[in-house]
């Protein structure tokens, strides 16, 4: 039977992930309060951050850049957009 979770960013009952995106508090509230559905939105906007705007993950200022975007995205505030960036139809 699927996981299902109230979730903070679509407001309604969807299937949860499967397991934390990562290890520690932050990947635990992710689990027990997102939907996998809303997860993936975010894993969409993060990859269209990184290669738009050129990110390095090696570099630790971009992995904070893209901490702060992926809280703001969850919490359904503005996130940035790559400049020139139209999305698909």
């Amino acid at each position: 039977m699927t996981r299902t979770v109230l979730c903070k960013l679509l407001g309604k009952e969807l299937p949860g992930l499967e397991a934390p995106p990562f290890p520690g508090p932050k990947g635990v509230e992710i689990f027990e309060h997102y939907s996998a559905e809303a997860w993936q939105g975010w894993q969409d906007m993060q990859t269209m951050l990184i290669n738009e705007k050129h990110l390095n993950m090696m570099d630790k200022e971009a992995r904070k850049y893209l901490t702060v975007q992926r809280d703001r995205f969850l919490a359904g505030q503005e996130v940035d957009k790559a400049e020139g960036y139209v999305a698909p139809k």
